[in-house]
């Protein structure tokens, strides 16, 4: 069977890969940083040896869902920078540009020195994502993978809102009346008591003891009956006759 009839047959399994940090991935080569493309998710992990949990990095590793990212090794990226400097036309900048990647410090230097000149220094950053991307494409038809696009969340614009604040809400169907013993507030009441049973739930268990009998004290005081209010009887009517004293009490 030949190279290519394996192509053919090989498993493709699509990623909605993160291309930015996927780049940023093939980029950084320090050693003391490891980065894994998350299968399902397309999601960039990155693991710094010295201040992620060494438990949690092997986890990752033994995980066959994140696949090791091989970033770019200096070497290539420095042949990078020279191809470029070939095709830098201002004389000057090509001439201080090929004195920057001398010795250590090569790839901070030749930054510092495309800083002044915004128009070489956009060229490099586009001269340098065609060959990251070139080498990520290869790393991911060479594992399987077919890179689809990513879901996207629309984030509404401010005069999206204004005008979605602006605009009338539409009339709701008219509930049935309802009676005097079922009051408005029945659904926060409810929300309240879901809220009270999750608060009691996190209690600790010697708290539970005492967060009953102040419930029980609660229910005890909203059973005491308010004291009776008496209604004033009505002042008797001028036209109404005045009760009869007997004879017999007048004399005396």
């Amino acid at each position: 069977m030949s190279e290519n009839d394996v192509g053919q047959t090989k498993e493709i399994t699509e990623v909605p890969v993160a291309w930015e940090a996927l780049e940023d991935g093939f980029e950084n080569n320090a050693p003391e940083v490891h980065s894994y493309l998350h299968f399902d998710t397309g999601e960039v992990i990155r693991i710094v040896d010295g201040v992620a949990d060494p438990a949690m990095h092997t986890r990752i590793m033994n995980d066959s869902r994140y696949l090791r990212i091989d970033p770019v090794s200096s070497r290539e990226q420095y042949r990078w920078m020279e191809r470029f400097i070939a095709t830098v036309e201002d004389e000057d900048l090509r001439r201080r540009l090929n004195i920057a990647i001398d010795g250590k410090g090569a790839f901070r230097r030749f930054k510092d020195a495309l800083m002044s000149h915004p128009v070489d220094r956009e060229r490099w950053f586009a001269f340098r994502s065609e060959r990251l991307r070139a080498c990520m494409e290869a790393w991911l038809l060479a594992h399987g993978i077919k890179a689809v696009e990513r879901p996207t969340w629309h984030v509404p614009s401010a005069d999206e809102l204004t005008v979605e604040a602006e605009t009338p809400a539409k009339p709701e169907a008219k509930a049935a009346p309802e009676s005097v013993d079922a009051p408005s507030v029945a659904a926060p009441v409810e929300g309240d008591r879901q809220r009270l049973h999750a608060l009691v739930d996190a209690l600790p268990s010697a708290e539970v003891e005492t967060a009953a009998a102040f419930l029980e004290f609660l229910g005890e005081r909203r059973r005491v009956a308010k004291p009776r209010v008496t209604k004033p009887r009505a002042a008797p009517s001028a036209a109404a006759p005045s009760p009869s004293i007997p004879r017999a009490a007048e004399g005396k």
